[in-house]
Formats: C-alpha cells, sequence, structure tokens
C-alpha cells in the first residue's frame, strides 16, 4: 500500500511539474491573409527558434479573419492584404491603431494552368478577358469582400473588361483556394497575387495587371486590441533585416525600412 500512495505521490508531482512547465510556455496567435502562407511559415520559425515564444498563425481571407476577430476570437497579430479590413479593425476598436504598419507589396497577375496553350497576354485597356477564357471559367476570391477579388474587379473595370467577364467567374473563399482551381485544371483563368503563383508549379504567369489599374496591393500588420505582451517583439521582427530577406524571396516588396 505504501509503494502504491509513493507512486501516486511521484505521478502527481511530474504531472504538476509538466503543467508549470506549459503554463510558462509561451504562445501568440496570428491570423494572416492566405496569399502570406508560405512566406510567413518561415518567418513564424525564424521567431520561435530566436525568442522561444510559440506562434500559431491561422490563414484565410482578410475578411473572414476580420470577422472571427470581431466575433471574439482570440487573436495577438492581424495582418492583411489589404487596407480595407485593417481599417475596419481600427474603426471597431479591434485593433491597437498606434502599431500599425504598411509592412509589404505584392502585384496582381493573371494565372492558367501549366499545361495550357495559352501564351503571354498584354493587359491593357480593351483586354477581353472573358473571349480569352472560351469556355472555361475564371476564379479569383469573392470580388465583394477579398481583397484578391475586389483588386481583380478594380482592375478590371478600369480596363473596361468587368462586365464581358463577370459571367464566367466563380468566386472563391480566398486567394489560395483559386490558385488551387487553375492549378489542377478546373478554372481555364484565375486572377491571384504573383506571389501565389511563384510558389505553385502547376500554374504559369500570363499576364501581369498594371499597377495604376487598381489601389496599391498593400499588407498591414498590427496588434490587435487585446494582443499579449509577446507579440509586441513578433510585430518588431516582422519588420527586422531578416524577414525582410525571407518575404523577399517569396516575391513580396519590403515597403519598410528594417530595424535590424
Amino acid at each position: 500500500m505504501l509503494a502504491r500512495v509513493t507512486v501516486s505521490l511521484i505521478a502527481l508531482g511530474v504531472a504538476g511539474l509538466l503543467s508549470g512547465a506549459q503554463a510558462q510556455e509561451k504562445a501568440i496567435t496570428v491570423f494572416a491573409a492566405a496569399s502570406l502562407k508560405n512566406a510567413l511559415d518561415e518567418v513564424d520559425t525564424a521567431f520561435a527558434k530566436a525568442t522561444s515564444i510559440k506562434v500559431v498563425t491561422s490563414y484565410a481571407a482578410s475578411s473572414a479573419l476580420m470577422k472571427q476577430i470581431e466575433n471574439g476570437a482570440p487573436a495577438d497579430v492581424f495582418a492583411s492584404a489589404d487596407l480595407d479590413w485593417m481599417d475596419y479593425g481600427v474603426r471597431n476598436k479591434l485593433i491597437k491603431d498606434d502599431t500599425r504598419v504598411n509592412l509589404l507589396g505584392n502585384r496582381l497577375v493573371l494565372i492558367a494552368p501549366k499545361e495550357s496553350k495559352l501564351g503571354n497576354v498584354t493587359i491593357a485597356p480593351g483586354f477581353d478577358l472573358g473571349k480569352l477564357a472560351g469556355d472555361g471559367r475564371i476564379v479569383t476570391g469573392d470580388v465583394r469582400a477579398v481583397p484578391v477579388g475586389k483588386y481583380a474587379k478594380a482592375a478590371l473595370e478600369k480596363l473596361g473588361a468587368w462586365s464581358a467577364a463577370e459571367p464566367k467567374f466563380a468566386m472563391t473563399e480566398n486567394v489560395r483556394a483559386a490558385l488551387t482551381l487553375v492549378a489542377r485544371g478546373e478554372a481555364a483563368l484565375g486572377i491571384v497575387y504573383e506571389t501565389d503563383a511563384k510558389i505553385e508549379p502547376n500554374v504559369k504567369i500570363v499576364g501581369a495587371f498594371p499597377a495604376d489599374s487598381h489601389p496599391a496591393i498593400v499588407y498591414p500588420v498590427a496588434l490587435t486590441a487585446n494582443a499579449k505582451p509577446e507579440a509586441a517583439q513578433y510585430l518588431a521582427f516582422l519588420r527586422s533585416q531578416a524577414a525582410k530577406a525571407m518575404f523577399e524571396t517569396y516575391g513580396f516588396r519590403f515597403l519598410v525600412r528594417p530595424t535590424s
């Protein structure tokens, strides 16, 4: 009986030590635009190695993530693919506005499946996207809310190509979903970010949208209103020379002067 009691006490002691260690483990939660995934995964790993702070990142459309934050989801950092959803968070006091920084830039491109016979396309006023798609579908993020879709619609409207192409559009929940449909050959064309196209070997870029055809593609990042103190370290790391090198490897433009 004494042996059993001793073993039980040891087990309880070990359990207590483990729970104490777990309680001391520092971790932050990041909500980030889907297009950031590959680059930010690498940045997160480097940050965790440098600080011993674990980063748990949730990727989705900026619109969906901000709505989750508004509904009480426990995020410490928000990284958006456009200014509008960050502005929304500021207006609704969900974001610490004084921590906000416009970190990255990107380009909007037209993609086709790798095996498509379509060659390079000049995207300019008078461009007929509907005709280019033939009997196939065109995919991008939901033009009503998802940043890539909003950029795409703005560009096509300015180029005079939206009304003819609109019936052939299929809207997706985020940019990576559109990328996947083109990669699988389930859509003839897609409008995504240049960085997305670069990480998917089964698509090819057939054209780039003029920068002046849509609002500038900017990725702002900021702490949420309820961010843990450790999140400030993460935000600082995103502005570092090390993070800059990683983001640029994936094709993002770094919009701030690196801090170190």
